[in-house]
């Protein structure tokens, strides 16, 4: 059987993967039963059907024709960079490393690095856009989180609160 879509089959291979690793990891918690959930029932569930997912892309990657084959192109290396950079930032600065004495810098900071860092990753950048939306997430995510969840964790850095 040919490849008939190369993007298609790289990503639905991609996705059955990390499907059933998900699903696999699931599998240490308590799954529990459809009537008694555990705490890995969800992403056990989630890990099956991603891997579902994967395997139905994957078959119409064999089956149905495409023009070119659809290939693969060049790794678009900015925005993978900038995005899981800014990933690393966003949980730095949340959280801190106290082994290298770096401290939480809280929610908010945290969040507008967030956003600054990954709008970079696109082609144009409007710092004006940037700060309304990094604005409309902090606050969205101090109602939700601190207000509504009443979770507790660092929202803003130490000198200031």
């Amino acid at each position: 059987m040919a490849i008939k879509s190369q993007r298609d089959f790289v990503s639905g291979v991609l996705f059955s993967a990390f499907g059933v690793a998900f699903a696999w990891g699931a599998t240490t918690y308590n799954v529990g039963t459809g009537a008694r959930m555990g705490p890995g029932y969800f992403p056990l569930m989630v890990g099956i059907l991603i891997a579902i997912m994967g395997a139905v892309i994957t078959f119409k990657s064999l089956t149905v024709d495409t023009e070119d084959g659809e290939p693969i192109g060049r790794i678009a290396w900015r925005p993978l960079i900038f995005i899981i950079g800014a990933n690393l930032v966003f949980g730095v600065l949340l959280a801190g490393l106290p082994t290298w004495g770096i401290p939480a810098m809280g929610l908010i900071v945290a969040i507008y690095a967030l956003t600054f860092i990954a709008s970079l990753a696109g082609d144009q950048f409007n710092t004006k856009e940037v700060l309304v939306l990094a604005t409309v997430l902090a606050i969205g995510s101090y109602v939700a989180f601190e207000l509504a969840l009443k979770l507790n964790f660092t929202i803003w850095p130490a000198f200031i609160g």
